[in-house]
């Protein structure tokens, strides 16, 4: 984690989670027409306004809440990667092995000279447009 906290990081921190929390605070009244939710809009003032007047003020909660971020950040990468290998890459490998494809040319061929693929040079007109 970075050692150095700046001001405007600490500013931008209070603001920006403090205005989360606004309209968390704000969101039944608009648009549910049930009551304030007071405990959001109290940690609002308690973000916002030492945002504004005393930014240093905010540094242990932002250390804080960094390191929850790193921890969450670290776990949701582990399960996001998980699911994608068992639920996409998992099942198109098998599919392919069912079907005998083999993209990377594995098998063996005891009757080969060599395994190597000649490749025939391209013109150099080819990267004239290349997009």
């Amino acid at each position: 984690m970075q050692d150095r906290v700046t001001l405007k990081q600490l500013r931008s921190f209070g603001l920006l989670v403090g205005g989360v929390f606004v309209l968390i605070g704000l969101w039944p009244v608009v648009f549910r027409g049930q009551t304030l939710r007071g405990w959001a809009l109290l940690a609002a003032g308690l973000l916002v306004l030492p945002a504004v007047v005393l930014p240093k003020t905010l540094k242990p909660i932002y250390r804080v809440w960094m390191a929850a971020g790193h921890v969450l950040g670290w776990i949701n990468t582990r399960i996001i990667l998980s699911v994608v290998f068992y639920i996409v890459f998992t099942p198109s490998g098998l599919i392919m092995r069912l079907f005998g494809k083999d993209p990377m040319r594995r098998g063996s061929e005891p009757a080969a000279d060599t395994y190597r693929v000649n490749r025939h040079p391209r013109p150099g007109s080819h990267l004239k447009q290349q997009f």
